[in-house]
């Protein structure tokens, strides 16, 4: 297993709602181990299996869910 970290910057998460909608779907996609959100900084970290998905995925789910992407950041984990 192969594991990476993606960081997104959205623009319009802002309340309770948006983050369990967020959660919800990006944990229906394999692969996704873990999903945070930041209100405050409109930060979304996923930590995922990169044999499972890619970040492109990831990225794709959270634009058709309506939140455009500001920045994005990806980290790949040696193990």
């Amino acid at each position: 297993m192969s594991k990476a970290s993606a960081y997104f910057q959205v623009e319009n998460m802002t309340d309770k709602k948006d983050v369990e909608t967020i959660k919800k779907e990006l944990d229906t996609l394999h692969g996704v181990i873990s999903v945070s959100t930041n209100t405050h900084t409109g930060r979304v970290a996923v930590d995922y299996d990169t044999t499972g998905v890619e970040q492109s995925r990831i990225e794709d789910k959270l634009q058709r869910l309506g939140y455009k992407i500001q920045a994005e950041k990806n980290e790949n984990h040696v193990m």
